[in-house]
């Protein structure tokens, strides 16, 4: 069973919406609640634009409470530009090196002179 820690990510599904926020099933089986205000950086006025029952979401839990109640976040979840550019530009430099060694190995390695 997964025990479910504040600071830490997880993937859950979107039970159900309200006006105030929308509430997440966790890996755990518990339910937490992400605030209108951490659904998204934008302006939400309205959490089922943003979010739909059935929908699963990368979430960060905030805090837990001493009665149980479970705070969560869409939005401090979401990796930055910033990451996912870290993230593409690793992944490119790999795919050439390993093109380069494709075209060596064809080749029969570099010729020596």
């Amino acid at each position: 069973m997964v025990h479910i820690m504040p600071g830490e990510f997880y993937e859950g599904v979107v039970i159900g919406t309200a006006k105030f926020g929308a509430f997440i099933e966790l890996p755990s089986g518990e339910v937490g609640l992400v605030h209108i205000s951490e659904v998204s950086e934008e302006y939400v006025k309205e959490v089922d634009t943003v979010l739909k029952k059935g929908d699963k979401v990368r979430v960060k839990v905030l805090t837990i409470k001493n009665d149980g109640k479970i705070e969560l976040s869409v939005k401090q979840a979401a990796i930055s530009f910033e990451d996912k550019m870290s993230i593409f530009k690793k992944q490119s430099e790999e795919r050439l090196l390993d093109l380069k060694r494709s075209l060596e190995s064809k080749r029969g390695g570099k010729k020596q002179k």
